[in-house]
């Protein structure tokens, strides 16, 4: 089998380098220098950037203005995202466009996914539930009220929410036939949503969402079997890149540091016990690297079968999240006290990635889910 990149995978790749080369993460306060967000709204100018290269639209449609590409491509640049911590709602707008895209209607479509794809429409997703801990789905209830559906419930941690034109929000829908789950469109100036503003362990502005009989129209739910399961699939893998990009990054300036600074006349990196630390934590990235190509795979070839999907994404988290804590926890010990300098960009990656360790559900949620799919579907 060949498991390289497709040529336009590498060619998504490198674009996304060449907008990401003049990114800086220091040039943004850190977290513990504030006492709310580190800024107002995500960074404008490279959001325009990624849409002048056609990197909004990957996943789209060429009649949508998109190159049709796949969850391998978007995962490639969302790894280069998560090298400079790129403060733009590049994976949940991704997602949510190409969640319209596979299961929303035609006129859905027609409506949003070029605006989307120009970044013109800014979408964000509503995945945390009302906790943080509990199944986004049934944080918000849907009831049909004549040709409209009210919603009712609160969705925390909503990233981007202050900036977005639309935030999809999953919903619980109550029925004789079953319980289900549906996509609600909702634009953030809808009648009956207040947003209150959080702050994540990255310093960004959150929010919660507060909706108290919100009025969304037909035409601007997603009712499709199945599509709540795959928006978060690739919301889930999409988290997993980003931190993939962000451990690369911090290994990479933790060799950088411990090649450079000297104790007792010689490198820190010719020290046996620091060279082993780097070791370990190569290794986790490369586990966290193969775990992520495989959960990407299956949702790019759609391959059929719940459990290897399901299974793929848990081990794939687990790894991310246990991998880029342990990552940024050693980079910050062979930094020693220049780590903990909050004019160092490696407070801000040890930020960030506290807060993708924790995004979407911790290892320990994962593992639970690993445990549970092991139980119902044992190996043979």
């Amino acid at each position: 089998m060949d498991f390289t990149f497709t040529e336009e995978q590498r060619a998504a790749a490198e674009a996304a380098r060449g907008v990401f080369a003049g990114v800086a993460p220091d040039a943004v306060p850190s977290p513990a220098l504030t006492t709310g967000a580190v800024a107002e709204g995500f960074d404008r100018g490279l959001w325009s950037r990624l849409a002048d290269a056609d990197l909004l639209s990957l996943l789209l449609a060429e009649e949508h203005g998109g190159a049709r590409l796949d969850a391998i491509a978007l995962c490639l640049v969302l790894r280069e995202a998560g090298r400079v911590l790129a403060r733009v709602p590049l994976l949940e707008h991704s997602a949510a466009a190409a969640a319209v895209q596979a299961y929303g209607g035609p006129q859905q479509a027609d409506r949003l996914l070029a605006r989307a794809g120009r970044g013109e429409l800014v979408l964000t997703v509503a995945a945390q539930g009302r906790t943080g801990h509990d199944p986004a789905e049934q944080a918000v209830t849907a009831r049909r009220e004549g040709p409209a559906w009210l919603l009712e419930g609160v969705q925390t941690a909503v990233p981007w929410a202050y900036d977005a034109d639309l935030v999809v929000v999953p919903a619980h829908v109550e029925g004789a036939a079953g319980d289900r789950t549906v996509l609600a469109l909702v634009p953030r100036e809808a009648e009956g949503l207040v947003l209150a503003e959080q702050v994540s362990t990255s310093g960004e502005r959150l929010a919660e969402l507060r909706l108290r009989s919100v009025r969304v129209e037909s035409g601007e739910v997603i009712e499709a079997d199945g599509a709540w399961e795959w928006l978060h699939a690739l919301l889930v893998t999409g988290t997993c890149a980003l931190a993939l990009g962000l451990g690369e990054q911090v290994l990479r300036m933790t060799g950088e540091y411990t090649g450079k600074r000297e104790q007792f006349g010689y490198p820190l990196a010719t020290f046996q016990a620091v060279a082993v630390q780097a070791a370990d934590r190569y290794i986790d990235l490369r586990a966290m690297e193969a775990t992520l190509w495989q959960a990407a795979w299956r949702i790019a070839s759609g391959a059929p079968g719940a459990l290897p999907v399901a299974g793929d994404l848990a081990v794939a988290k687990i790894w991310a999240a246990e991998g880029v804590r342990r990552v940024v926890q050693t980079a910050q010990h062979l930094h020693g006290g220049f780590g903990a300098d909050t004019d160092y960009p490696l407070h801000r990656y040890h930020a960030w990635a506290k807060h993708l360790e924790l995004a979407l559900g911790p290892a320990a949620a994962y593992e639970e889910r690993l445990g549970d799919l092991l139980a119902t579907h044992p190996l043979a």
